[in-house]
Protein backbone atom coordinates (compact mmCIF):
# COMPACT_ATOMS: atom_id res chain seq x y z
CA UNK A 1 0.00 0.00 0.00
CA UNK A 2 3.03 2.40 0.48
CA UNK A 3 3.97 1.60 -2.71
CA UNK A 4 1.11 2.71 -4.44
CA UNK A 5 0.80 5.92 -1.96
CA UNK A 6 4.07 6.88 -2.82
CA UNK A 7 3.69 6.25 -6.40
CA UNK A 8 0.40 8.71 -6.67
CA UNK A 9 2.45 11.01 -4.96
CA UNK A 10 5.22 11.44 -7.76
CA UNK A 11 2.74 10.99 -10.39
CA UNK A 12 0.83 14.22 -8.93
CA UNK A 13 4.22 16.06 -9.39
CA UNK A 14 4.43 14.94 -12.37
CA UNK A 15 0.61 15.82 -13.35
CA UNK A 16 1.52 19.39 -12.25
CA UNK A 17 4.77 19.57 -14.36
CA UNK A 18 2.05 18.92 -17.27
CA UNK A 19 -0.58 21.41 -16.36
CA UNK A 20 2.28 24.07 -16.18
CA UNK A 21 3.11 22.72 -20.05
CA UNK A 22 -0.42 23.19 -20.97
CA UNK A 23 -0.37 27.13 -19.75
CA UNK A 24 2.22 28.23 -21.09
CA UNK A 25 1.88 31.58 -22.16
CA UNK A 26 -0.32 31.24 -25.03
CA UNK A 27 0.74 34.72 -26.97
CA UNK A 28 4.13 33.04 -27.61
CA UNK A 29 3.07 30.20 -29.13
CA UNK A 30 0.31 31.90 -30.92
CA UNK A 31 2.57 34.83 -32.52
CA UNK A 32 5.51 32.20 -33.37
CA UNK A 33 5.74 30.13 -36.63
CA UNK A 34 7.26 27.14 -36.55
CA UNK A 35 10.59 27.88 -37.47
CA UNK A 36 10.90 30.82 -35.12
CA UNK A 37 13.07 30.82 -32.64
CA UNK A 38 10.04 31.51 -30.44
CA UNK A 39 8.68 28.48 -31.12
CA UNK A 40 11.86 26.35 -30.85
CA UNK A 41 12.82 27.66 -27.06
CA UNK A 42 9.08 27.10 -26.66
CA UNK A 43 9.23 23.58 -27.91
CA UNK A 44 12.72 23.11 -26.01
CA UNK A 45 11.11 24.22 -22.90
CA UNK A 46 8.39 21.74 -23.56
CA UNK A 47 10.43 18.98 -23.98
CA UNK A 48 12.41 19.65 -21.04
CA UNK A 49 9.65 19.65 -18.57
CA UNK A 50 8.21 16.24 -19.97
CA UNK A 51 11.54 14.63 -19.76
CA UNK A 52 12.52 16.09 -16.45
CA UNK A 53 8.73 15.19 -14.98
CA UNK A 54 9.30 11.60 -16.56
CA UNK A 55 12.84 11.05 -14.80
CA UNK A 56 11.29 12.15 -11.60
CA UNK A 57 8.28 9.51 -12.04
CA UNK A 58 10.39 6.68 -13.21
CA UNK A 59 12.95 7.43 -10.63
CA UNK A 60 10.85 7.36 -7.45
CA UNK A 61 9.06 4.60 -8.81
CA UNK A 62 12.72 2.28 -8.97
CA UNK A 63 13.55 3.49 -5.45
CA UNK A 64 10.35 1.61 -4.02
CA UNK A 65 10.53 -1.23 -6.14
CA UNK A 66 14.24 -1.95 -4.94
CA UNK A 67 13.24 -0.46 -1.03
CA UNK A 68 10.55 -3.10 -1.23
CA UNK A 69 12.57 -5.89 -2.68
CA UNK A 70 15.77 -5.16 0.28
CA UNK A 71 12.79 -5.52 3.16
CA UNK A 72 10.60 -8.03 1.92
CA UNK A 73 10.36 -10.22 4.44
CA UNK A 74 11.31 -7.78 7.33
CA UNK A 75 9.52 -5.86 9.77
CA UNK A 76 10.55 -2.74 9.20
CA UNK A 77 9.40 0.58 6.91
CA UNK A 78 11.28 2.72 5.50
CA UNK A 79 10.52 5.20 3.28
CA UNK A 80 12.59 5.17 0.22
CA UNK A 81 11.31 7.40 -1.84
CA UNK A 82 12.61 11.11 -3.34
CA UNK A 83 9.55 12.55 -1.37
CA UNK A 84 10.33 10.81 1.67
CA UNK A 85 7.71 11.15 4.91
CA UNK A 86 8.11 9.86 8.60
CA UNK A 87 6.59 6.75 9.06
CA UNK A 88 6.80 6.67 12.26
CA UNK A 89 2.85 7.17 13.90
CA UNK A 90 4.19 8.74 17.12
CA UNK A 91 5.38 12.29 15.95
CA UNK A 92 7.48 14.59 18.03
CA UNK A 93 5.26 17.39 17.27
CA UNK A 94 2.14 15.82 19.36
CA UNK A 95 0.41 17.54 21.45
CA UNK A 96 1.13 17.61 25.45
CA UNK A 97 -2.08 15.72 25.96
CA UNK A 98 -1.90 13.22 23.62
CA UNK A 99 0.15 10.18 24.65
CA UNK A 100 2.52 8.49 21.73
CA UNK A 101 2.24 5.02 22.85
CA UNK A 102 -1.47 5.25 22.50
CA UNK A 103 -1.39 7.25 18.94
CA UNK A 104 -2.17 6.27 15.58
CA UNK A 105 -1.16 8.55 12.34
CA UNK A 106 -3.13 7.03 9.30
CA UNK A 107 -1.79 7.70 5.99
CA UNK A 108 -4.79 6.34 3.76
CA UNK A 109 -7.52 7.83 3.19
CA UNK A 110 -9.21 11.15 1.45
CA UNK A 111 -11.45 14.21 3.22
CA UNK A 112 -14.59 15.18 0.44
CA UNK A 113 -14.28 19.29 1.72
CA UNK A 114 -18.04 20.48 0.82
CA UNK A 115 -20.22 23.41 0.84
CA UNK A 116 -22.55 23.15 3.66
CA UNK A 117 -20.50 22.48 7.13
CA UNK A 118 -22.65 23.03 10.13
CA UNK A 119 -21.61 26.34 12.36
CA UNK A 120 -21.60 25.96 16.33
CA UNK A 121 -25.18 27.59 16.44
CA UNK A 122 -28.50 26.19 17.72
CA UNK A 123 -31.80 27.42 16.65
CA UNK A 124 -34.92 26.88 18.30
CA UNK A 125 -36.15 23.42 17.20
CA UNK A 126 -39.26 23.60 15.03
CA UNK A 127 -42.14 21.93 16.24
CA UNK A 128 -42.02 18.49 14.95
CA UNK A 129 -45.41 16.78 15.13
CA UNK A 130 -44.78 13.44 13.49
CA UNK A 131 -42.48 10.84 14.54
CA UNK A 132 -41.07 7.24 13.62
CA UNK A 133 -39.31 4.16 14.10
CA UNK A 134 -38.39 2.31 11.46
CA UNK A 135 -37.50 -0.92 11.49
CA UNK A 136 -35.56 -1.08 8.81
CA UNK A 137 -33.37 0.94 10.60
CA UNK A 138 -31.74 -2.04 12.21
CA UNK A 139 -30.39 -5.46 10.47
CA UNK A 140 -31.40 -8.69 11.63
CA UNK A 141 -34.93 -8.32 12.54
CA UNK A 142 -38.05 -9.78 10.73
CA UNK A 143 -39.20 -7.42 8.58
CA UNK A 144 -42.48 -7.43 9.99
CA UNK A 145 -42.67 -7.09 13.63
CA UNK A 146 -45.05 -7.35 15.85
CA UNK A 147 -47.09 -4.15 16.59
CA UNK A 148 -48.19 -3.46 20.31
CA UNK A 149 -50.13 -0.22 20.49
CA UNK A 150 -53.71 0.16 18.42
CA UNK A 151 -54.73 3.04 15.90
CA UNK A 152 -55.58 6.03 18.40
CA UNK A 153 -53.79 4.65 21.41
CA UNK A 154 -51.88 7.09 23.49
CA UNK A 155 -48.37 6.25 24.17
CA UNK A 156 -45.51 7.68 26.42
CA UNK A 157 -41.80 8.40 25.75
CA UNK A 158 -40.39 4.56 26.24
CA UNK A 159 -43.90 2.98 26.19
CA UNK A 160 -43.32 -0.74 23.65
CA UNK A 161 -44.14 0.15 19.98
CA UNK A 162 -43.54 -3.30 18.78
CA UNK A 163 -40.58 -6.16 19.06
CA UNK A 164 -38.97 -8.88 16.49
CA UNK A 165 -41.43 -12.45 16.66
CA UNK A 166 -37.88 -13.85 16.61
CA UNK A 167 -36.57 -12.01 19.61
CA UNK A 168 -39.66 -10.51 21.47
CA UNK A 169 -37.89 -10.10 24.81
CA UNK A 170 -36.05 -7.31 23.35
CA UNK A 171 -38.66 -3.92 23.26
CA UNK A 172 -38.83 -1.09 20.38
CA UNK A 173 -40.07 1.72 22.12
CA UNK A 174 -41.42 5.35 21.28
CA UNK A 175 -39.01 8.19 20.85
CA UNK A 176 -41.97 10.91 21.62
CA UNK A 177 -45.25 10.57 23.61
CA UNK A 178 -48.75 11.26 21.14
CA UNK A 179 -51.12 9.11 19.58
CA UNK A 180 -50.13 5.72 17.55
CA UNK A 181 -51.63 6.87 14.29
CA UNK A 182 -50.21 3.70 12.44
CA UNK A 183 -47.65 2.01 9.74
CA UNK A 184 -46.63 2.69 6.30
CA UNK A 185 -45.74 -0.53 4.77
CA UNK A 186 -42.89 -0.89 1.71
CA UNK A 187 -42.67 -4.04 -0.66
CA UNK A 188 -44.02 -7.51 0.54
CA UNK A 189 -46.07 -5.49 3.04
CA UNK A 190 -42.99 -5.22 5.21
CA UNK A 191 -42.89 -2.27 8.07
CA UNK A 192 -41.48 0.80 6.87
CA UNK A 193 -42.44 3.47 9.28
CA UNK A 194 -44.15 2.66 12.63
CA UNK A 195 -45.58 6.24 13.39
CA UNK A 196 -46.54 8.63 16.17
CA UNK A 197 -48.02 12.23 16.48
CA UNK A 198 -46.39 13.69 18.86
CA UNK A 199 -47.10 15.67 22.09
CA UNK A 200 -46.46 19.38 22.25
CA UNK A 201 -44.91 18.61 25.65
CA UNK A 202 -43.36 15.40 25.84
CA UNK A 203 -44.42 13.11 28.62
CA UNK A 204 -42.41 9.80 29.39
CA UNK A 205 -42.79 6.79 31.36
CA UNK A 206 -40.78 6.54 34.63
CA UNK A 207 -38.32 3.87 34.59
CA UNK A 208 -37.55 2.12 37.82
CA UNK A 209 -34.40 2.68 39.65
CA UNK A 210 -31.31 0.55 38.62
CA UNK A 211 -28.21 1.00 41.16
CA UNK A 212 -24.92 -0.12 38.19
CA UNK A 213 -22.72 -0.19 41.17
CA UNK A 214 -24.51 -3.21 43.10
CA UNK A 215 -26.45 -4.70 40.00
CA UNK A 216 -25.85 -7.73 38.39
CA UNK A 217 -25.03 -8.35 34.18
CA UNK A 218 -28.54 -10.25 34.40
CA UNK A 219 -30.29 -7.55 35.26
CA UNK A 220 -28.41 -4.67 33.14
CA UNK A 221 -29.33 -6.81 29.95
CA UNK A 222 -33.23 -7.19 31.18
CA UNK A 223 -33.18 -3.85 32.20
CA UNK A 224 -32.23 -2.26 28.63
CA UNK A 225 -34.26 -5.04 27.01
CA UNK A 226 -37.41 -4.44 28.24
CA UNK A 227 -37.54 -0.42 28.33
CA UNK A 228 -35.82 0.32 24.85
CA UNK A 229 -32.00 0.93 25.65
CA UNK A 230 -30.66 -2.88 24.00
CA UNK A 231 -31.16 -1.95 20.26
CA UNK A 232 -29.01 0.89 20.82
CA UNK A 233 -26.41 -1.63 21.01
CA UNK A 234 -24.30 -2.54 17.93
CA UNK A 235 -22.02 -5.83 17.20
CA UNK A 236 -19.35 -6.14 14.91
CA UNK A 237 -19.07 -8.48 12.67
CA UNK A 238 -23.13 -7.91 10.92
CA UNK A 239 -23.86 -4.15 12.32
CA UNK A 240 -26.70 -5.92 14.21
CA UNK A 241 -28.53 -5.92 17.47
CA UNK A 242 -26.62 -8.25 19.41
CA UNK A 243 -27.55 -11.68 20.76
CA UNK A 244 -28.75 -10.91 24.72
CA UNK A 245 -26.81 -14.09 25.32
CA UNK A 246 -23.71 -12.96 24.13
CA UNK A 247 -20.62 -11.27 26.19
CA UNK A 248 -18.99 -9.28 24.13
CA UNK A 249 -14.87 -9.60 23.90
CA UNK A 250 -14.60 -5.48 23.99
CA UNK A 251 -17.05 -2.55 23.52
CA UNK A 252 -15.86 0.29 20.80
CA UNK A 253 -16.71 3.85 20.96
CA UNK A 254 -15.44 6.60 18.39
CA UNK A 255 -16.08 9.87 19.81
CA UNK A 256 -15.45 11.91 16.60
CA UNK A 257 -16.84 11.74 12.77
CA UNK A 258 -14.58 12.48 9.39
CA UNK A 259 -17.51 11.90 7.07
CA UNK A 260 -18.21 14.77 4.93
CA UNK A 261 -19.98 17.68 6.94
CA UNK A 262 -20.26 15.45 9.34
CA UNK A 263 -21.48 17.23 13.03
CA UNK A 264 -18.67 17.92 15.69
CA UNK A 265 -19.32 15.75 18.28
CA UNK A 266 -17.29 17.92 20.71
CA UNK A 267 -20.15 20.63 20.27
CA UNK A 268 -23.05 18.51 20.28
CA UNK A 269 -22.48 16.47 23.27
CA UNK A 270 -21.29 19.48 25.57
CA UNK A 271 -22.59 19.12 28.91
CA UNK A 272 -23.45 15.56 28.76
CA UNK A 273 -20.90 14.26 31.14
CA UNK A 274 -22.96 12.96 33.89
CA UNK A 275 -24.54 10.44 31.39
CA UNK A 276 -21.78 9.83 29.30
CA UNK A 277 -19.91 8.11 32.22
CA UNK A 278 -22.97 6.30 33.51
CA UNK A 279 -23.57 4.69 30.18
CA UNK A 280 -19.80 3.80 30.28
CA UNK A 281 -20.27 2.35 33.32
CA UNK A 282 -23.36 0.47 32.49
CA UNK A 283 -20.97 -1.27 29.47
CA UNK A 284 -18.39 -1.67 31.55
CA UNK A 285 -20.79 -4.54 33.71
CA UNK A 286 -21.98 -6.08 29.77
CA UNK A 287 -18.43 -6.79 28.96
CA UNK A 288 -15.51 -8.72 30.12
CA UNK A 289 -13.29 -6.99 27.89
CA UNK A 290 -12.23 -3.56 27.50
CA UNK A 291 -14.15 -0.10 26.59
CA UNK A 292 -12.31 1.22 24.44
CA UNK A 293 -12.68 5.40 23.32
CA UNK A 294 -11.09 6.72 19.71
CA UNK A 295 -10.24 10.32 19.97
CA UNK A 296 -9.64 12.75 17.96
CA UNK A 297 -5.91 13.06 17.53
CA UNK A 298 -6.33 15.84 14.34
CA UNK A 299 -5.24 18.40 16.62
CA UNK A 300 -7.86 20.77 15.51
CA UNK A 301 -8.90 21.46 18.74
CA UNK A 302 -8.91 19.44 22.09
CA UNK A 303 -11.42 16.70 22.65
CA UNK A 304 -13.94 17.71 25.13
CA UNK A 305 -13.99 17.12 28.89
CA UNK A 306 -17.05 14.61 28.07
CA UNK A 307 -14.46 12.24 26.41
CA UNK A 308 -11.30 13.05 27.98
CA UNK A 309 -12.28 12.93 31.32
CA UNK A 310 -14.04 9.61 31.05
CA UNK A 311 -13.34 7.08 33.40
CA UNK A 312 -13.27 2.78 33.15
CA UNK A 313 -12.57 3.76 29.09
CA UNK A 314 -8.95 3.09 27.41
CA UNK A 315 -8.14 6.00 24.84
CA UNK A 316 -6.54 6.14 21.55
CA UNK A 317 -6.26 8.73 19.72
CA UNK A 318 -6.68 8.49 15.65
CA UNK A 319 -5.01 11.44 12.89
CA UNK A 320 -5.63 11.20 9.62
CA UNK A 321 -8.01 11.60 6.86
CA UNK A 322 -11.48 10.22 6.32
CA UNK A 323 -12.16 7.49 7.38
CA UNK A 324 -10.02 7.82 10.78
CA UNK A 325 -13.55 8.83 12.24
CA UNK A 326 -15.08 5.51 11.67
CA UNK A 327 -15.73 2.64 14.25
CA UNK A 328 -14.67 0.11 12.35
CA UNK A 329 -10.99 1.35 11.15
CA UNK A 330 -10.34 2.26 14.72
CA UNK A 331 -11.29 -1.47 15.98
CA UNK A 332 -8.67 -2.43 13.22
CA UNK A 333 -5.91 -0.72 14.44
CA UNK A 334 -6.28 -1.11 18.12
CA UNK A 335 -7.56 -4.71 18.54
CA UNK A 336 -9.25 -6.46 15.35
CA UNK A 337 -11.87 -8.77 14.60
CA UNK A 338 -11.32 -12.32 14.39
CA UNK A 339 -13.42 -15.13 13.27
CA UNK A 340 -15.05 -16.09 16.11
CA UNK A 341 -14.71 -12.67 17.78
CA UNK A 342 -18.01 -10.42 18.61
CA UNK A 343 -17.42 -6.71 19.83
CA UNK A 344 -19.81 -3.71 20.23
CA UNK A 345 -19.76 -0.56 19.55
CA UNK A 346 -21.95 2.57 20.15
CA UNK A 347 -22.08 6.25 18.54
CA UNK A 348 -21.52 8.67 21.83
CA UNK A 349 -25.33 10.01 21.67
CA UNK A 350 -26.44 5.88 22.49
CA UNK A 351 -23.79 5.90 25.22
CA UNK A 352 -25.56 8.93 26.27
CA UNK A 353 -29.09 7.68 25.86
CA UNK A 354 -28.09 4.68 27.78
CA UNK A 355 -26.93 7.11 30.67
CA UNK A 356 -29.90 8.93 30.56
CA UNK A 357 -31.79 5.86 31.29
CA UNK A 358 -29.88 5.69 34.54
CA UNK A 359 -29.41 9.52 35.75
CA UNK A 360 -33.01 10.65 34.66
CA UNK A 361 -34.88 7.16 34.67
CA UNK A 362 -36.42 7.95 31.31
CA UNK A 363 -35.85 6.81 27.43
CA UNK A 364 -34.56 10.35 26.18
CA UNK A 365 -33.02 9.91 22.80
CA UNK A 366 -33.03 14.00 22.39
CA UNK A 367 -30.14 15.57 20.33
CA UNK A 368 -28.28 17.97 18.58
CA UNK A 369 -28.88 17.40 14.89
CA UNK A 370 -26.77 18.80 12.22
CA UNK A 371 -28.35 20.33 9.41
CA UNK A 372 -25.90 20.58 6.86
CA UNK A 373 -25.12 21.42 2.98
CA UNK A 374 -25.10 24.45 0.57
CA UNK A 375 -28.86 24.15 -0.56
CA UNK A 376 -30.16 25.17 2.63
CA UNK A 377 -29.32 28.08 5.01
CA UNK A 378 -28.27 28.78 7.61
CA UNK A 379 -26.16 25.31 8.15
CA UNK A 380 -26.57 24.90 12.08
CA UNK A 381 -27.96 22.45 14.78
CA UNK A 382 -31.41 21.88 16.23
CA UNK A 383 -32.07 19.63 19.62
CA UNK A 384 -34.64 17.08 17.80
CA UNK A 385 -34.69 13.19 18.50
CA UNK A 386 -34.25 10.44 16.32
CA UNK A 387 -37.30 10.10 13.93
CA UNK A 388 -38.11 13.23 13.37
CA UNK A 389 -40.35 14.05 10.24
CA UNK A 390 -38.20 15.95 7.78
CA UNK A 391 -39.82 18.12 6.21
CA UNK A 392 -41.09 19.93 9.65
CA UNK A 393 -37.40 19.46 10.74
CA UNK A 394 -36.36 21.54 7.98
CA UNK A 395 -38.98 24.08 8.37
CA UNK A 396 -36.39 25.90 10.46
CA UNK A 397 -34.32 26.55 7.43
CA UNK A 398 -34.32 28.29 4.05
CA UNK A 399 -33.74 26.32 0.74
CA UNK A 400 -31.56 27.54 -1.69
CA UNK A 401 -32.65 25.71 -4.66
CA UNK A 402 -36.12 23.52 -5.25
CA UNK A 403 -34.42 20.50 -7.03
CA UNK A 404 -32.75 18.47 -4.19
CA UNK A 405 -32.69 15.51 -2.09
CA UNK A 406 -32.88 15.06 1.49
CA UNK A 407 -30.29 12.73 2.85
CA UNK A 408 -30.76 11.30 6.26
CA UNK A 409 -26.80 11.06 7.36
CA UNK A 410 -23.61 11.79 4.93
CA UNK A 411 -23.39 11.93 1.38
CA UNK A 412 -21.34 8.75 1.45
CA UNK A 413 -23.92 6.39 3.69
CA UNK A 414 -27.06 8.74 4.40
CA UNK A 415 -30.13 7.45 2.97
CA UNK A 416 -32.19 9.40 0.67
CA UNK A 417 -35.65 10.45 2.10
CA UNK A 418 -38.78 12.47 0.77
CA UNK A 419 -39.90 15.85 2.61
CA UNK A 420 -42.79 13.11 3.95
CA UNK A 421 -39.82 10.80 5.40
CA UNK A 422 -38.53 10.49 8.53
CA UNK A 423 -34.89 10.93 10.04
CA UNK A 424 -32.63 7.42 10.56
CA UNK A 425 -32.41 6.20 14.13
CA UNK A 426 -29.02 6.26 14.45
CA UNK A 427 -28.83 9.77 12.49
CA UNK A 428 -27.33 13.02 14.04
CA UNK A 429 -27.07 14.60 10.42
CA UNK A 430 -29.37 15.89 7.47
CA UNK A 431 -27.90 16.73 4.72
CA UNK A 432 -29.03 18.83 1.06
CA UNK A 433 -27.96 18.18 -2.38
CA UNK A 434 -28.46 19.35 -5.53
CA UNK A 435 -30.06 16.18 -7.34
CA UNK A 436 -28.06 15.64 -10.40
CA UNK A 437 -30.43 14.64 -12.65
CA UNK A 438 -27.95 16.75 -15.84
CA UNK A 439 -25.55 15.24 -18.38
CA UNK A 440 -22.41 16.35 -18.42
CA UNK A 441 -21.21 16.23 -22.27
CA UNK A 442 -17.98 14.54 -23.11
CA UNK A 443 -16.95 14.76 -19.50
CA UNK A 444 -14.58 11.91 -19.72
CA UNK A 445 -13.20 13.26 -22.20
CA UNK A 446 -12.68 16.54 -20.64
CA UNK A 447 -13.57 17.36 -16.77
CA UNK A 448 -15.61 20.39 -17.23
CA UNK A 449 -15.54 21.88 -13.41
CA UNK A 450 -12.90 21.03 -10.41
CA UNK A 451 -14.67 18.30 -8.21
CA UNK A 452 -13.60 16.09 -5.07
CA UNK A 453 -11.01 13.61 -6.73
CA UNK A 454 -8.40 11.34 -5.90
CA UNK A 455 -7.22 11.57 -9.49
CA UNK A 456 -4.73 13.94 -10.43
CA UNK A 457 -6.84 14.41 -13.65
CA UNK A 458 -8.84 17.07 -11.73
CA UNK A 459 -6.58 19.92 -10.40
CA UNK A 460 -8.37 20.12 -7.12
CA UNK A 461 -5.51 18.34 -5.41
CA UNK A 462 -3.47 22.32 -5.84
CA UNK A 463 -5.96 23.63 -3.72
CA UNK A 464 -6.84 21.41 -0.91
CA UNK A 465 -8.91 23.60 1.05
CA UNK A 466 -10.94 24.11 -1.55
CA UNK A 467 -14.67 23.57 -0.63
CA UNK A 468 -17.30 22.01 -3.50
CA UNK A 469 -20.50 22.63 -4.01
CA UNK A 470 -22.30 18.83 -4.03
CA UNK A 471 -24.65 17.34 -5.71
CA UNK A 472 -25.61 13.28 -6.54
CA UNK A 473 -24.31 12.89 -9.78
CA UNK A 474 -22.66 10.01 -10.46
CA UNK A 475 -20.69 11.34 -13.83
CA UNK A 476 -20.95 8.10 -15.02
CA UNK A 477 -22.65 4.74 -15.63
CA UNK A 478 -21.56 1.04 -14.50
CA UNK A 479 -18.35 -0.22 -16.18
CA UNK A 480 -16.66 -3.50 -15.98
CA UNK A 481 -15.34 -4.24 -12.84
CA UNK A 482 -11.46 -3.61 -13.36
CA UNK A 483 -8.67 -3.20 -11.09
CA UNK A 484 -7.27 0.22 -10.07
CA UNK A 485 -5.60 0.52 -6.98
CA UNK A 486 -7.95 3.13 -6.03
CA UNK A 487 -9.79 1.38 -3.05
CA UNK A 488 -6.21 0.65 -0.95
CA UNK A 489 -5.44 4.55 -1.34
CA UNK A 490 -8.11 5.40 0.75
CA UNK A 491 -8.77 2.43 2.82
CA UNK A 492 -6.57 2.71 5.91
CA UNK A 493 -7.19 -1.04 6.73
CA UNK A 494 -4.82 -4.04 6.05
CA UNK A 495 -7.13 -5.40 3.65
CA UNK A 496 -8.01 -5.71 -0.14
CA UNK A 497 -11.24 -4.06 -0.18
CA UNK A 498 -11.31 -5.25 -4.55
CA UNK A 499 -10.71 -9.00 -3.92
CA UNK A 500 -13.13 -8.96 -1.34
CA UNK A 501 -15.80 -7.69 -3.33
CA UNK A 502 -15.02 -10.09 -6.21
CA UNK A 503 -15.15 -12.93 -3.64
CA UNK A 504 -18.75 -11.55 -2.56
CA UNK A 505 -19.76 -11.27 -6.17
CA UNK A 506 -18.54 -14.95 -6.67
CA UNK A 507 -20.26 -16.51 -3.78
CA UNK A 508 -16.24 -17.58 -2.68
CA UNK A 509 -17.34 -18.29 1.20
CA UNK A 510 -13.62 -18.77 2.05
CA UNK A 511 -12.33 -16.07 0.34
CA UNK A 512 -14.32 -13.72 1.92
CA UNK A 513 -13.59 -14.91 5.48
CA UNK A 514 -9.78 -14.86 4.16
CA UNK A 515 -10.21 -11.63 2.82
CA UNK A 516 -11.27 -9.89 6.51
CA UNK A 517 -15.04 -9.62 5.61
CA UNK A 518 -15.61 -9.31 9.71
CA UNK A 519 -13.82 -6.40 9.76
CA UNK A 520 -15.96 -4.39 7.51
CA UNK A 521 -19.08 -2.61 7.24
CA UNK A 522 -20.68 -0.12 4.58
CA UNK A 523 -19.29 2.98 6.21
CA UNK A 524 -16.03 2.07 5.43
CA UNK A 525 -16.36 1.04 2.24
CA UNK A 526 -18.16 3.93 1.36
CA UNK A 527 -15.50 6.34 0.09
CA UNK A 528 -13.75 3.03 -1.77
CA UNK A 529 -17.51 3.71 -3.53
CA UNK A 530 -16.75 7.49 -4.35
CA UNK A 531 -13.83 7.18 -5.88
CA UNK A 532 -14.52 3.59 -8.11
CA UNK A 533 -14.08 4.24 -11.39
CA UNK A 534 -16.38 1.49 -12.60
CA UNK A 535 -19.47 2.92 -10.58
CA UNK A 536 -19.57 -0.37 -8.62
CA UNK A 537 -22.41 -0.39 -5.58
CA UNK A 538 -19.86 -1.65 -2.82
CA UNK A 539 -22.08 -0.70 0.19
CA UNK A 540 -24.85 -2.85 -1.25
CA UNK A 541 -22.60 -5.38 -2.32
CA UNK A 542 -20.77 -6.02 1.16
CA UNK A 543 -24.04 -6.09 2.72
CA UNK A 544 -25.02 -9.07 0.29
CA UNK A 545 -21.40 -10.76 1.68
CA UNK A 546 -22.25 -9.56 4.95
CA UNK A 547 -25.74 -11.70 5.05
CA UNK A 548 -24.14 -14.82 3.04
CA UNK A 549 -21.35 -14.97 5.96
CA UNK A 550 -24.53 -14.86 8.66
CA UNK A 551 -26.86 -17.27 7.52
Amino acid sequence: MLMKQKTSKSFSIFSTLMLLLLFLPSNVLAQSSAGSPDFIMSMVVATVIIVFGAIIFVTDSLLQLEGKRQLEGKDVKVDASLFPKNLNGNAADLPSYIPKDRYFKLRRGFDINLEGKPEEKIIDAPQVTRYSVSPMDFYGIAPIPKIVPEEGDAVLAGDELFFDKRNPEIKFVAPVSGEFIGLERAEKRAVKEVMILADKEIKFRELPHLDINVAERADIVDFLKKYGGWVHLRQRPFDSIPNPEDVPRDVFISTFDTAPLAPNLNFATHGEEAAFQAGIDMLNKLTDGTVFLGLDGRAKEVPSPVFTNAKNVEPYWFKGKHPAGNVGVQIHHIKPIKKGDTVWYLHPHDVIVLGRMLTERRYNTERLVALTGAEIKPNVYAMVRPGANMGELLSAVQFQEENVRLVSGDVLTGKKKSRDGFLGFFEDQVTVLLEGDYYEPFGWLLPQEVRPSISPTFPGFIFPDMEFRADTNAHGERRAFVVTGQYEEVLPMDIYPQHLMKAIITNDFERMEGLGIYEMSEEDIALCEFVCTSKMPLQQILREGLEIVNE
